[in-house]
């Protein structure tokens, strides 16, 4: 249990796997309220059940502007106010420019950039209200691009710039803005990869390294919202 987080109302995105499920546990864990929101509704339902603290389950599709808007709406209703946004719906479709999936690339730009921007624009009323704050979980491939992760990166490096001209936007409002991004994380996103040979070199870095776990990320994001003045 944290104190300043015991009772705070969060909003975490891509909740069904991953970091994002790690976070929502480990916020709930430390007494927040958590709306642990993404597109696959079982899961986040059997999340909910493992979750000690009050959770709401909801579906989200961050890159239609009325699913967030209703995510965000929910988070208020349920709890009465919002204290924090852990933006962290993604996608990572790693591929070569040449005889690219294009389509790929339209789905990464709006989940990871759109669909993060989208989120923070609903959320940002509430928070400024509440002094609250907002994790933007983003990546390394946000400073360093490499062949094959072109527009992953740019994604990215699209958050990095986004985020920058927000904090400098609120923090006079009283709203926290972090920036978390993590390295090789073992999660499924390297699973949605179609391309056989990126598919292979995603593994091969996998088990080449000491992989960082979605555990070790939402220990992170919950030490930096449980910082003095991050949620009031």
């Amino acid at each position: 249990m944290n104190d300043r987080l015991n009772g705070k109302g969060v909003l975490v995105t891509g909740a069904s796997s991953g970091i994002g499920r790690a976070t929502a546990l480990a916020l709930s864990r430390a007494g927040a309220r958590v709306v642990a929101a993404g597109r696959r509704i079982d899961e986040l339902n059997a999340l909910v059940d493992e979750a000690p603290t009050e959770m709401l389950a909801v579906t989200l599709d961050v890159t239609r502007r009325d699913s967030v808007d209703h995510a965000v709406a929910s988070a208020v209703r349920r709890f009465g106010r919002l204290d924090a946004l852990v933006n962290n719906a993604g996608q990572m479709l790693a591929g070569m420019i040449l005889d690219a999936d294009v389509d790929q690339w339209v789905r990464m730009v709006e989940t990871n950039l759109l669909g993060s921007m989208f989120s923070v624009h609903a959320a940002l009323p509430h928070l400024i209200e509440s002094r609250g704050a907002i994790i933007q979980v983003s990546s390394t491939s946000g400073r360093i691009a490499s062949a094959g992760s072109g527009v992953y990166a740019a994604t990215k490096f699209g958050i990095a710039a986004f985020t920058e001209s927000l904090r400098q936007e609120v923090t006079e409002r009283g709203v926290r803005v972090v920036v978390v991004e993590p390295g090789f994380v073992a999660t499924e996103l390297t699973t949605h990869i179609t391309d056989p040979t990126m598919r292979a070199a995603a593994d091969s870095i996998g088990q080449s390294m000491r992989t960082l776990q979605p555990e070790d990320i939402a220990e992170v994001i919950v030490f930096a919202l449980g910082r003095p003045g991050t949620c009031r």
